[in-house]
């Protein structure tokens, strides 16, 4: 079953080079990372942790992607609800108003997402991280897209962050998944 593309247009004539896009977005080790997820499933809990472990916040359930002047995916939160997340059970929070000015990121470039996924029986995840997510395209721009099933017991806000910080060690060319075959072949041979 394949899911619905999460990246909708501006609307009929708007313009092609932004969208608006139902998830959370944060700046977490300096990564732009959205966070998507079925409603309910701890999307803004987690941000809300990440942002008390000192990460920014830049936007919460709608965030508005455009591509920049350098051709770059760059998100923020609309006017209205800048510096505002809902959290059920408590309601509206004002990020700013409770964490202080250095919480909150204006905007971010968008260079991962994050899915956060219901851990079903028979749900087949990625153990070994040998194969890189399937990217996500937003406006014509492939994003690298970890998936993260969502299980009780599990602190998804480290998983978050672990998931970011593998994502920078690829980027400098670090694959913890390449370095124990080679380790394995070493052994065998």
């Amino acid at each position: 079953m394949a899911e619905k593309p999460a990246a909708e247009p501006a609307g009929p004539g708007g313009p092609p080079d932004q969208t608006t896009i139902s998830a959370g977005l944060l700046k977490i080790f300096g990564l732009g990372t959205l966070i998507l997820g079925d409603s309910g499933i701890g999307k803004s809990e987690s941000a809300l942790e990440l942002i008390s472990r000192g990460h920014q916040f830049v936007a919460d359930d709608v965030v508005q992607i455009r591509i920049s002047p350098k051709g770059e995916l760059t998100g923020t939160a609309p006017a209205l609800s800048r510096n505002f997340m809902e959290i059920r059970g408590l309601g509206i929070i004002n990020i700013r108003a409770i964490f202080g000015s250095r919480a909150i990121a204006r905007e971010a470039k968008v260079d991962l997402v994050i899915r956060l996924k219901k851990w079903r029986r028979g749900y087949e995840a990625d153990r070994l991280g040998l194969k890189s997510g399937d990217d996500m395209t937003i406006l014509g721009r492939d994003i690298p897209q970890l998936a993260i099933p969502v299980a009780p017991g599990r602190n998804i806000a480290t998983l978050i962050e672990i998931a970011c910080k593998v994502h920078i060690l690829r980027q400098k060319g670090y694959s913890a998944p390449d370095e124990i075959i080679r380790r394995l072949d070493r052994v065998l041979t």
